[in-house]
């Protein structure tokens, strides 16, 4: 299935302003935003937090069959599509990072 489609059977976000992934020593290494060109990422890794309540291999490994064809063209594009380089990078190390919501107002 495309990444559109995929996108279509997620929960929605719109109650959400951002999430923040924070590392394992507390640090925010990345916001998500719900604006143009993030709401898709904000989809999947909302409902992969939802999933299972971080984000590690396992859920990284479903992120990339949810990004579905963008998940080619990262491997192939390296740093065109960083939050599915991020994926792959939590993946890779075994880390786990865990999600905190930003309600929005």
């Amino acid at each position: 299935m495309a990444f559109s489609d995929n996108l279509k059977t997620l929960p929605g976000v719109s109650h959400l302003a951002a999430l923040q992934l924070v590392d394992d020593g507390g640090t925010i290494v990345a916001t998500i935003e719900n604006k143009a060109g993030q709401a898709g990422s904000l989809a999947v890794y909302n409902h992969l937090a939802q999933l299972y309540g971080a984000i590690g291999a396992d859920a990284a490994r479903k992120g990339l069959e949810l990004y579905a064809e963008h998940t080619e063209d990262a491997r192939a594009n390296p740093g065109k599509h960083p939050n599915i380089d991020r994926l792959i990078g939590l993946i890779e190390r075994g880390e786990t990072l865990r999600v905190k919501q930003v309600f929005a107002v």
